[in-house]
């Protein structure tokens, strides 16, 4: 494995340093998000809560117009490819600045996407759903977060079973890291895939190890925001969720993560700020 964390990404041309830790707002165009707080419909909604997002400080927003909780009803292609342009063809608009990333497993998703104005291609099956994904991210020259799961949404919480969790999960998605490599792709990101075919106890297991997952050599994103591993844990709602979630985000800081991924930017920002100025420094 590689031992040299990158710490950049090229966003059409402009690197974006990572050695500062930085947030990543959610907005999902669905109607079926796990947290209501998350959804976002009219333009002027979607244009509003980005806007606010920017102002708390986010760095990036990710855009998702397929629900993937556990249990999520399939959404076409079609139908989701819309939601997905309805939200990045007006924020490109009214925030040229603004770096945009599309949730998508699907590559045709991802291409409309990135032809309306997003920068990034956030892809929660790493691959696996879609067999065009890896040469649609190699043409497109775009960054490509690299997210583990097994299965599908509606079944992946039917595969949580690991000979060894991490060593299982570091060696798939090195694989597809010398794959992504092989085809030319220099700006991928890993996601370890927090609640993606993973039981609450994993989770934890995950979070404990984070930092073995820089070995692959690329920023590390966590997306743990308002997650079951945490209102489970404290039998709580998702609604309920927000300081567990930044206690958590806290921990995923000290073990290594350059982006947290959020329902609620300004506590991810604050907790940022927080752990920068108690004498840590940039991964």
């Amino acid at each position: 494995m590689l031992q040299v964390s990158k710490k950049t990404l090229n966003i059409r041309g402009t690197l974006l340093d990572l050695s500062t830790p930085v947030v990543m707002g959610i907005i999902n165009i669905t109607p079926d998000s796990f947290y209501a707080g998350s959804r976002a419909a009219a333009t002027d909604e979607i244009v509003e809560k980005a806007g606010q997002m920017l102002t708390d400080g986010a760095g990036m927003i990710d855009i998702g117009g397929y629900s993937t909780r556990p249990g999520a009803r399939e959404v076409g292609a079609e139908e989701e490819a819309d939601r997905v342009e309805s939200a990045v063809e007006p924020l490109a608009k009214f925030f040229p600045d603004l770096i945009i990333s599309v949730d998508t497993f699907r590559a045709g998703v991802a291409e409309r996407g990135i032809a309306k104005g997003a920068h990034i291609i956030n892809d929660v099956a790493g691959g696996t759903l879609d067999d065009a994904m890896f040469e649609t991210v190699a043409r497109l020259r775009v960054p490509y977060i690299l997210m583990h799961m097994r299965g599908t949404p509606q079944t992946m919480n039917q595969l949580t079973h690991y000979d060894r969790l991490v060593p299982n999960i570091l060696r798939d998605l090195r694989v597809k890291v010398m794959i992504l490599q092989s085809n030319g792709v220099a700006d991928v990101i890993i996601d370890p895939g927090f609640g993606f075919a993973k039981t609450i106890a994993q989770n934890f297991e995950l979070l404990r190890a984070l930092d073995q997952f820089k070995l692959l050599g690329y920023p590390v994103l966590v997306g743990i925001s308002r997650k079951k591993k945490i209102y489970k844990t404290l039998n709580i709602s998702p609604d309920e969720a927000l300081n567990g979630t930044t206690v958590l985000n806290t921990l995923a800081l000290e073990r290594g993560a350059s982006i947290l991924r959020v329902h609620d930017v300004k506590p991810a920002v604050e907790a940022v700020k927080l752990w920068m100025a108690a004498g840590n420094y940039p991964n």
